[in-house]
């Protein structure tokens, strides 16, 4: 049981040069970049929050898994253990388990589920189940995470077929932009790294760690700003960017135009 704690004990290990910078961390930029989950997630949940408290709180917990994600981030490469891996690859599973049960549109729910708790009870089973079968099979999670990701984006793109909203159409193409771009460096760093090595460049998963965190904020405003359309559409949601709504670049958010006040009561 004490070796899957143990320094290295992962099959996995990146491209960065180990204990370069530290003699007890074993990816130092690696590590250090994960730091971006600590910038990134209080931000976040502070802009959703009128969001959240309209439609349901339970939308926090995106960003506040993100954080744990970038903890266990943290601890993965620094010690690149198994249980290190095992933590990253879990907590990524559990963001994408719980924005999958949060804003799945409900007219794509399959015809025996009746309404989202339901449905949010489906996923929570799936996901325990892939979580239990990781720790026997490891490569189970990342067929979890595979399905999961897959489905999230072929649903989005169907959602977005009918858009015509230039400013939500834009954010869906800086979230597509920032994503193929964060894949392309954790592809880059897992298998060219001789190529990478050889220019003395090997920080590409630690721009992944960045660039990742910042395509979830586009991405998830963007599923979000869907599910408020739909689910609370008497509270006007509209599309704005932070620190300033007028710059080119910014951490997209929903803001509610409208008050509960105009809601249809029964």
């Amino acid at each position: 049981m004490a070796g899957v704690f143990s320094y290295e004990s992962s099959e996995v290990d990146w491209c960065e040069d180990n204990y370069k910078h530290s003699e007890n961390v074993v990816e130092y930029f690696n590590t250090m970049s994960s730091f971006i989950f600590f910038v990134i997630s209080p931000i976040m949940l502070y802009l959703l929050h009128p969001y959240a408290k309209e439609r349901n709180l339970a939308v926090h917990l995106v960003w506040i898994m993100m954080v744990f994600v970038g903890l266990f981030s943290m601890y993965f490469h620094m010690t690149l253990s198994f249980m290190g891996q095992m933590l990253d690859e879990l907590s990524i599973l559990w963001v994408l388990a719980i924005g999958y049960s949060l804003w799945f549109p409900r007219r794509h729910f399959p015809s025996f589920v009746k309404d989202r708790r339901t449905f949010s009870r489906l996923v929570l089973i799936i996901t325990v189940i892939s979580t239990l079968s990781s720790f026997v099979k490891p490569t189970a999670n990342a067929y979890a995470l595979n399905c999961f990701a897959i489905h999230i984006l072929y649903s989005l793109f169907m959602e977005l077929k009918s858009c015509t909203d230039e400013r939500v159409l834009r954010l869906a193409w800086a979230s597509t932009g920032l994503w193929v771009l964060a894949i392309s460096c954790w592809i880059s760093d897992r298998f060219g790294c001789s190529f990478w090595q050889k220019l003395d460049f090997c920080y590409l998963h630690g721009i992944w760690h960045i660039l990742i965190v910042v395509a979830t904020a586009y991405g998830s405003t963007l599923i979000a700003y869907l599910d408020a359309s739909v689910e609370i559409p008497y509270s006007l949601p509209d599309l704005q960017y932070w620190p300033r709504n007028n710059w080119a670049i910014g951490l997209p958010y929903i803001v509610l135009k409208g008050t509960t006040k105009t809601r249809k009561r029964c």
